[in-house]
């Protein structure tokens, strides 16, 4: 499923064309958005297809966003993970392979790393180095896309590396926030704090009520279709978990009772392992074959 979101003149900001490409085995949405004034985009959270029980990838997913560039003759500038995810794997390595483009996440990816390195004994992780990036954005970084000044904000609380990217009149916040009547992400994985959720949260809550605002995953009540765009204004109204007049204490209140009764994702094993060094596979060992490491009795 894919959905084009076109160029329109606000008068104030630049208005970036957005593509989603939703992924219904991961309930991910991928996202191409581009410079309505050039060629120029960016690539943000792509999906590399894994199968748990086979341990097949499969790159179809991303052929479907490779094939969009391709096809509409964009130039990738960037290719961006939103945090390190626990439910896909990054896609970052095939599609730089095929389109270019930088591969950039979050600097506190370094203390994500440093904690799953202990966790997966990863003596590469634990250096806390993340040189499978290119590029490492801090708070308030600016950048460009063709024309487009991008400009990088940290919103952890899910994960220490949590980045919000507002691009234009846009925002692509991750798993920070879903759709209003989906809520928020959980803050119970090796790093996660509600309370910092919470004020990321309100920051980006804080940028104007028309700010288009973009999700990476949706999880949709029964009866809607998955969807990942909405406004600061509709999350501040209508979000079930944070809406205007939520406090902090009753936010994390709330989340600690929620996340003690959700289940682990089913990829967070195979996909942390990889997603920590930017969707890079692990090296074949002796026999050309790659391996994944289940810890026991840890998570």
């Amino acid at each position: 499923m894919e959905a084009t979101k076109g160029k329109q003149d606000t008068g104030v900001l630049a208005r970036p064309d957005v593509t989603g490409f939703f992924d219904p085995q991961t309930s991910t949405i991928s996202h191409v958005v581009k410079d309505p004034a050039s060629e120029h985009c960016a690539i943000i959270d792509p999906v590399l297809g894994y199968d748990a029980a086979s341990g097949r990838t499969d790159t179809g997913p991303a052929e479907r966003l490779i094939a969009h560039v391709r096809g509409h003759g964009l130039r990738v500038d960037w290719i961006i993970e939103t945090h390190a995810h626990a439910d896909h794997f990054s896609a970052a390595p095939h599609v730089r392979e095929a389109l270019g483009g930088r591969v950039a996440i979050g600097g506190d990816i370094r203390t994500v790393q440093k904690v799953f390195g202990r966790i997966f004994n990863d003596k590469k992780a634990l250096k806390g180095r993340a040189e499978d990036f290119d590029h490492l954005f801090e708070d308030g970084e600016e950048y460009r896309i063709g024309s487009l000044t991008a400009r990088a904000m940290h919103t952890p609380g899910h994960t220490p590396a949590c980045m919000t990217h507002v691009i234009g009149d846009a925002a692509f916040v991750g798993d920070t926030l879903f759709m209003p009547d989906v809520g928020t992400a959980r803050a119970d994985f090796p790093g996660g704090d509600a309370r910092m959720l919470y004020r990321s949260i309100r920051r980006i809550l804080a940028l104007p009520g028309e700010t288009r605002l973009f999700v990476c995953h949706d999880y949709p009540p029964e009866g809607r279709e998955p969807a990942w765009e909405t406004t600061v204004a509709e999350e501040r109204a209508a979000n079930i978990h944070v809406h205007d007049g939520v406090s902090e204490e009753a936010f994390v209140q709330m989340r600690a009772g929620r996340d003690a009764t959700l289940a682990l994702p089913r990829l967070i094993i195979p996909s942390i392992q990889v997603n920590i060094h930017a969707g890079r596979l692990p090296e074949p060992e002796d026999n050309g074959v790659r391996y994944l490491k289940v810890p026991l009795n840890v998570l």
